[in-house]
């Protein structure tokens, strides 16, 4: 007998890499199984009866850490802008949707608190996975994602929104839902920023 005793009968070989043949009596006990777990569910959901929503005048309200259309920040007291022009939301964004290009303030002309600003801020919500990461890279929390959703356009032009356009107050408003309905808790740079 050799050293390698698959080689000299390679189809039983094959057999035992293969494992059990399928449609034994187990795997029949446990396909009729999930069919039941199945047919409960499906039931279960017939007699809760259809749940329909006028859509465009009844919104359901989204979760708390929903991330939809980005916001830029201004500061509450001096109204200026909060984004610096760092480009760190730009250089953490996987997609490389965010283009910045910052430049000098001036004594005449103060947009931010510190020493640049965003001259540019483009978003292209095209290429954009709404992954949030630009709102964490941000050390000022000038740039948030809120909760609205509808941004479809009939252009892709139309989906590069500037800094005009993100420093505005969104268009619509959408509810959100209770959170102590939900058990993830707020996360730490929301709740104490």
């Amino acid at each position: 007998m050799s050293e390698f005793p698959y080689l000299e009968n390679p189809e039983e070989a094959i057999a035992v890499q293969r494992g059990p043949a399928p449609g034994g009596p187990s795997s029949a006990y446990r396909t009729f199984g999930e069919t039941l777990r199945g047919m409960k569910t499906t039931f279960a959901r017939i007699l809760e009866g259809p749940v329909t929503i006028q859509y465009p005048e009844q919104k359901t309200p989204v979760y708390p850490r929903f991330r939809g259309r980005h916001k830029l920040h201004r500061f509450e007291d001096t109204g200026y802008e909060k984004c610096v022009g760092c480009s760190l939301c730009a250089a953490a964004c996987p997609a490389d949707c965010i283009r910045v290009v910052a430049a000098e303030n001036t004594p005449d002309n103060r947009v931010s608190a510190g020493e640049r600003y965003a001259r540019i801020y483009e978003i292209n919500l095209s290429r954009c996975i709404f992954c949030g990461y630009c709102e964490l890279a941000c050390p000022f929390d000038a740039i948030t994602l809120g909760n609205e959703f509808e941004i479809s356009e009939h252009n892709r032009d139309d989906q590069i929104y500037t800094k005009d356009m993100l420093l505005s107050p969104p268009v619509k408003e959408w509810p959100v839902a209770d959170r102590d309905l939900f058990d993830t808790p707020i996360p730490f740079y929301k709740s104490d920023s």
